[in-house]
């Protein structure tokens, strides 16, 4: 088995609906339609190209017939870029599996009641889809049976056949929306299956080659991605992207820690997602570069956390990072994020997320520039 992938083979851009998209690329976590504490501005001012929000959440807050009522998730945050729409699968993986009272997956779906919540909600292949396309979604992922890494062997193979059933009446329901819609080929929004199978590498194959005899835009790396260690599944990474073909992106989802962006663009996954960034910087761990973006080599102690809350920032008087052209970098000190993180004042999330995010994107740009 080889351990990379000739990057200069894979698609460098990907054209959706709202504008293309540069690979690689980082999608922050919208998740219920805003990530906290900034705006569809600042998001523009840091670089970012695509949000990725979930139809688990949004379906339940602010709800479908809202966001229907509001012209859509674009006219609603006030966004003209790209969106894309994870199915829920993993969120009902975490609600269900994890605590099984809270519902049941079955051949059909699932049907889940959230803690604090008095109504049962269902979805399905079929209405996972019609609801991402009604919120006008640029990318729309199949509704999957999302397992563990460490699942047994038969829980891994009925998750795989489940998977692939789901695939295949979502690809049916799609392409019925856009004969509906005669939507044309630059009308018409993606759509991605996501690849499940564990840590087994026959199921992954298996999954993998039916998911690709129906036919996808690109592919999704379903599943938990890290190990018991919390390091990247290198070698099951490696692997997928060595079965599908190069033409196709596929999405690393839920890699959003720095180290592990750079791994897994270098075995070619070129699209990125995660609450980490913006999680980390409310909590006070900002990031920064050791040396300049543009030539750092992306190895060793590239980069660094920046832990706002020590002490010892409590009179420093230059930017988180001098390598950083973020409002936050640009405009305030060290000291003065300190003593806003200290005050719980609402200015520090938002300055916080917007210097994280503005990291992600210069990451982004430096990949590119090593993808040539």
């Amino acid at each position: 088995m080889t351990t990379g992938t000739h990057t200069n083979h894979l698609a460098q851009t990907l054209d959706l609906p709202h504008g293309r998209l540069d690979l690689p690329v980082f999608l922050p976590d919208a998740t219920r339609g805003v990530i906290r504490a900034v705006d569809s501005h600042d998001l523009a001012v840091a670089g970012v190209s695509v949000l990725q929000m979930n139809v688990f959440h949004l379906m339940q807050h602010p709800g479908s017939s809202t966001i229907d009522a509001l012209g859509g998730l674009h006219r609603m945050i006030g966004w003209d870029r790209p969106i894309t729409t994870d199915s829920g699968g993993f969120q009902v993986y975490s609600l269900i599996r994890q605590d099984p009272k809270m519902g049941s997956i079955t051949e059909q779906g699932a049907i889940f009641r959230p803690e604090g919540s008095d109504r049962k909600f269902k979805l399905t292949p079929e209405k996972s889809i019609r609801l991402q396309f009604s919120y006008g979604s640029d990318i729309l992922f199949c509704f999957d049976d999302c397992t563990h890494v460490d699942d047994p062997p038969d829980q891994q193979a009925a998750s795989v056949r489940r998977t692939v059933k789901w695939a295949r009446q979502a690809r049916a329901e799609f392409d019925r929306l856009v004969e509906e819609k005669r939507l044309d080929e630059g009308h018409r929004p993606r759509l991605f299956a996501v690849i499940q199978g564990g840590g087994l590498l026959d199921l992954r194959k298996r999954c993998t080659e039916e998911l690709l005899e129906i036919g996808f835009d690109g592919f999704g790396y379903g599943g938990w991605p890290l190990d018991a260690q919390g390091d990247l599944l290198r070698d099951v990474f490696a692997y997928l992207r060595e079965l599908v073909p190069p033409r196709f992106p596929i999405h690393a989802l839920g890699v959003g820690h720095p180290a592990n962006v750079v791994e897994s663009f270098h075995l070619g996954y070129w699209m990125f997602d995660s609450t980490m960034p913006t999680r980390d910087a409310r909590h006070g761990r900002l990031y920064a570069f050791a040396a300049e973006p543009e030539r750092s080599s992306l190895a060793g102690d590239w980069f660094s956390y920046v832990y706002v809350h020590d002490k010892r920032h409590l009179k420093a008087a230059g930017p988180v990072s001098p390598f950083c052209d973020c409002l936050c970098c640009r405009t305030y000190s060290l000291g003065y994020l300190h003593h806003l993180f200290k005050i719980g004042d609402p200015l520090y999330p938002r300055l916080a997320t917007i210097h994280n995010l503005r990291f992600m994107m210069q990451l982004m740009d430096r990949l590119r520039q090593l993808r040539k």
